[in-house]
């Protein structure tokens, strides 16, 4: 036992690569499950808890966010819009209900893993990394539900096309040049 241990510490955990591929699939994980607990202790029912969700709740703030940004975008279009906690609707074109996973919140997360995990980064370019990422999957988010909201009713076939796919193939791909470019710079 104590040899496997020797060897884990020596070989496997000595190595850059191994450290950061480990702590970036730990943090991705960790992120991941703690937003799902989050959700399902702020959605009512067996395990609920009134006050995080009245006055913790960031995944209702996300949302609430996201539809009122996209709706002063439309309005300022000239669109007439109706909302409401879930929803967003441009009167005589269409919608989009906002569930979870229209949220991004497990990009955000891989993200901010991936920024924490970098080895040989300062901490204020972690930090506007994260932010700058963030800011990207959001404002593309809101791209998403803009243009789903006015094809809704011109695009016959809207449905059947899995957005949620494709929005995670943009995001991904502007990501991940994003991160090419920060890792290739020289920190501070």
């Amino acid at each position: 036992m104590q040899s496997l241990t020797l060897f884990f510490k020596t070989k496997i955990w000595n190595n850059q690569a191994n450290r950061f591929l480990f702590s970036f699939l730990s943090l991705t994980l960790l992120f991941y499950f703690f937003n799902l607990c989050f959700i399902g202790i702020t959605a009512q029912g067996s395990f609920y808890l009134a006050f995080i969700d009245k006055h913790l709740n960031y995944i209702k703030g996300l949302r609430d966010l996201l539809i009122e940004t996209s709706a002063a975008i439309l309005r300022l279009c000239g669109f007439k819009i109706r909302t409401s906690p879930f929803i967003l609707h441009i009167n005589g074109y269409g919608g989009v209900i906002l569930v979870y996973s229209c949220l991004g919140y497990a990009l955000m997360g891989t993200l901010t893993a991936f920024a924490i995990s970098w080895p040989g980064k300062k901490l204020l370019d972690r930090v506007i990394f994260i932010l700058i990422g963030i800011i990207i999957i959001q404002a593309l988010n809101v791209a998403r539900f803009i243009g789903i909201s006015l094809l809704a009713r011109r695009v016959s076939n809207l449905r059947t096309i899995d957005h949620h796919t494709i929005f995670n193939a943009i995001v991904y791909l502007v990501l991940v040049a994003f991160t090419y470019f920060w890792t290739k710079e020289k920190t501070r």
